[in-house]
């Protein structure tokens, strides 16, 4: 694609703020997985802004992100919800094939109480999370961030000088700069995994981190996809690839929590049934994290061609 930075972002952004809007309404309607469109579309055009932020005049643009920000906090919370039901929905299911019976100590049937009940405390948490969506949304924050996002979409405010500059080289210089910052990040990992020193909570919030930064490289590569062609679009593609092994790592880590919190509430002595949970959401998270090396090997691969 021949034209200049600021033209492609433009399109780019245009796409983006469409993208969310139409999101919207779905939301409103509570469809099924409307949350989690609108909170992707709301973290990838804070994405975009953050890695191509040198081609737009920073003060409105930083108010944009913040608040896009805020959005997807708000939304977070109910899709965090979701997940957790799911996964726990998953579960119950499983163990569905164990024999039925009434006898209160059977553990089979502990355990499908359990699961049973942090479903509906999930599913709770998310009808209770959707109700503050809903408000925020009728909102004067969200209204006065809706507002600024058709007026980004009409009129970015672009910096003359650098958006006048070729597409591709521009873009180009965007994907080095999020890719070495991921790359620095692996490395950083690495040295962690190594250090006995570093706690596993600290290896874990690490990896979170990862997971965030490749998720940027990612989104930041499918925007530059047109300009730049197939080597963005592969770029995309692995760090996608990369986000989704932390992600599930990540929601078993959360599961986990949400499993210890529902122990230490559940005023029972017998937690047997919650430990074995959590073990299972624990070997879900090994399982996971057996594959981010291979997952990361893209980044190391790019660095020693470089």
């Amino acid at each position: 694609m021949v034209g200049t930075a600021g033209s492609a972002l433009t399109t780019i952004l245009d796409d983006d703020v469409e993208r969310l809007l139409r999101a919207e309404p779905a939301v409103r309607r509570d469809a099924p997985d409307s949350v989690h469109a609108m909170r992707v579309s709301t973290r990838r055009l804070r994405s975009v802004l953050r890695s191509y932020r040198r081609l737009l005049e920073p003060g409105h643009v930083r108010e944009i992100r913040d608040e896009l920000r805020w959005l997807a906090g708000i939304l977070g919370v109910a899709r965090d919800a979701e997940v957790r039901g799911e996964r726990f929905a998953a579960l119950l299911e499983e163990h569905r094939g164990d024999p039925d019976t009434d006898n209160p100590d059977d553990p089979a049937a502990a355990l499908r109480r359990t699961v049973s009940e942090l479903v509906e405390n999930e599913r709770a948490t998310y009808t209770a999370a959707h109700a503050v969506v809903l408000t925020e949304l009728d909102g004067d924050r969200y209204a006065s961030l809706r507002q600024a996002l058709l007026d980004l979409r009409s009129a970015p405010p672009l910096v003359a000088r650098r958006a006048d500059a070729e597409a591709s080289r521009a873009f180009g210089k965007v994907l080095h700069a999020d890719f070495d910052q991921l790359r620095s990040m692996v490395e950083r990992e690495t040295m962690m995994h190594a250090d006995p020193a570093i706690s596993e909570d600290e290896r874990i919030e690490h990896l979170h981190e990862i997971r965030k930064s490749a998720k940027r490289l990612r989104y930041c590569s499918e925007a530059a996809a047109d300009v730049l062609g197939g080597p963005a679009a592969e770029l995309a593609l692995r760090a996608k690839k990369l986000q989704s092994v932390l992600g599930d790592h990540r929601d078993a880590i959360e599961a986990m929590a949400a499993i210890r919190t529902a122990a230490a509430h559940s005023g029972t002595p017998d937690t047997s049934p919650f430990d074995r949970l959590y073990e299972s959401e624990a070997m879900a998270a090994r399982k996971a994290l057996e594959q981010y090396s291979a997952a990361a090997d893209f980044v190391r691969q790019r660095d020693k061609s470089r």
